[in-house]
């Protein structure tokens, strides 16, 4: 009895996330279904036409070098976004003097939509991968950047005493305090940043490129290919559903962990093995 109980609210989920979709599905059918008539080429957008669209994608395996190109960019995007963001974020978390200069520039610039610069990138850049490789990092560097900053100055000043009281370098207090402390907010950064790379992706790749998700969109379109438009759009919506649990499940962390971490190596420190016997650490 105690199992079926555990069970139910998973089923639940699992059931309601099911009627949801169905009606999901029964709505865009009504919807094509009212306006076909007036304009009948919106038949090929109706469900039934779009599944026999994917399937085909799906099935000839002409779908699969877009979806790597798009993957290929946005996972390159995030390590370029990660590069630039985690040390940016530690300077403007530790450096009072270089927070308060860099603020405005930074604040103007994260105001800007990442495709507003799509003329400039396109002109500076040139056509190919760079301009939409440029669009990635603005739009993503700033998650990373201002997550990290948030972590390291949310670091209690203590913990820094502690590490330097104990003769640690600065390399060293970086590496047993500030990262640990930071981890979770760099992951956070990390895991907002993959989404909005992804929200960013399609419409950079419908200029100057020649593959990707965004490209195949564009390229149904010009072939009148509805349906097909239709399927890739669906596909961009399970990509993005998959990379969006991908990164919730490896770009976290319990926001506690660091700090047990540091408790950990503190205790260490304090037995007789850790050279400091006798010696009261404050906390």
């Amino acid at each position: 009895m105690n199992s079926v109980r555990r069970s139910w609210p998973h089923f639940e989920r699992l059931l309601l996330a099911v009627v949801g979709l169905a009606v999901t599905i029964l709505l865009w059918w009504v919807a094509v279904e009212l306006m076909k008539d007036e304009k009948p080429f919106l038949a090929k957008f109706a469900p039934r036409p779009t599944a026999d669209a994917l399937v085909d994608l799906v099935r000839t395996g002409d779908i699969w070098p877009d979806v790597q190109a798009s993957l290929r960019r946005v996972v390159l995007a995030l390590v370029m976004a990660t590069l630039i963001g985690v040390p940016l974020g530690v300077l403007v978390g530790s450096s009072r003097r270089f927070r308060v200069a860099s603020a405005p520039t930074f604040q103007f610039v994260r105001m800007v939509s990442p495709l507003a610069w799509t003329p400039l990138a396109i002109i500076v850049l040139g056509v190919g991968d760079s301009p939409v490789l440029f669009l990635l990092v603005i739009g993503g560097v700033w998650p990373i950047m201002l997550n990290t900053a948030s972590g390291v100055h949310s670091i209690d000043p203590r913990w820094i005493s502690v590490g330097r009281s104990l003769g640690g370098s600065r390399r060293e207090v970086f590496q047993t305090i500030t990262w640990p402390a930071i981890r979770p907010h760099v992951l956070t950064g990390i895991r907002l940043s993959v989404g909005i790379a992804w929200v960013i992706l399609v419409p950079a790749e419908m200029l100057g490129v020649d593959s990707g998700l965004g490209y195949a969109i564009l390229d149904a379109r010009d072939r009148l290919a509805y349906s097909e438009m239709m399927a890739v759009v669906l596909i961009i919506g399970f990509l993005g559903m998959i990379i969006d649990t991908v990164a919730r499940t490896i770009f976290s962390e319990h926001p506690f962990a660091a700090f047990a971490a540091i408790r950990r190596k503190v205790a260490r420190a304090r037995s007789p093995r850790g050279g400091v016997e006798g010696r009261r650490v404050p906390l």
